[in-house]
């Protein structure tokens, strides 16, 4: 298969294993090249197939904590150019913030629920293989919704607008994706990301991963990161 996308599926679940294989068999240009039970058959797998992705679990053995967030930030060191999409079973903002932690670009995070709708677990593994960034929607609503209750956020100056297209931030768009989801031209995307930036107090906008981590560090300031042990 020349030109495919080489994956390699990680979960010490046997039924999201067989899942996800059957989601990604039926695409043309992917391969999957190995499926993996805990995070040590993970690194091996990576280290003799050179994939262009992998697709895991968090919570694995040999750890049973965040093995697949280990291994992200190990691939970072040893296979910078191995995207990773890592699946979570739960609503929490705290994995997704961990995994961004080193840098976002060739990183997502969804929810397990979205490999109902192959779809986008597809352009999850697109856009990573292609140097970018997805954060579940879920997961940035949370994020947005905690920020917007304290009494002095920052959101407060924020239209509405504004606040959708932050949302659309966070998730990993481009500017020009975000024109074609809230129907707008890119002009005008471009005047509210340079509005929200100065609001915000903000770096520039102008690498896509680059804003988004800014954006997700933003809203994740003064919240609890520490509970990562107990859900998945």
């Amino acid at each position: 298969m020349d030109g495919a996308i080489r994956i390699v599926i990680a979960d010490d679940s046997y039924v999201m294993r067989e899942g996800l294989t059957a989601a990604l068999a039926s695409i043309p240009d992917i391969e999957i090249v190995a499926v993996a039970t805990d995070g040590n058959e993970l690194t091996a797998a990576v280290a003799s197939e050179h994939p262009s992705a992998i697709v895991t679990d968090i919570r694995m053995p040999p750890s049973g904590d965040a093995e697949g967030i280990r291994v992200a930030e190990r691939l970072r060191e040893t296979d910078p150019e191995v995207g990773v999409v890592v699946l979570s079973q739960y609503l929490e903002p705290a994995y997704a913030i961990s995994l961004m932690g080193s840098g976002t670009g060739r990183r997502a995070y969804l929810l397990k629920d979205r490999i109902r709708d192959k779809e986008e677990l597809v352009s999850a593994i697109r856009a990573v293989v292609g140097g970018g960034s997805v954060i579940d929607p879920a997961v940035v609503d949370v994020l947005i919704q905690a920020r917007t209750q304290e009494a002095h956020s920052a959101l407060s100056e924020l239209t509405p607008r504004e606040r959708e297209i932050l949302a659309e931030i966070a998730q990993g768009k481009s500017n020009a994706a975000i024109a074609d989801s809230l129907v707008l031209t890119k002009r005008a995307v471009e005047k509210h990301v340079n509005s929200i930036f100065a609001k915000l107090d903000l770096a520039g906008p102008e690498d896509v991963s680059r804003r988004v981590k800014a954006t997700l560090l933003f809203l994740a300031e003064n919240e609890p990161l520490a509970d990562t042990d107990g859900r998945h």
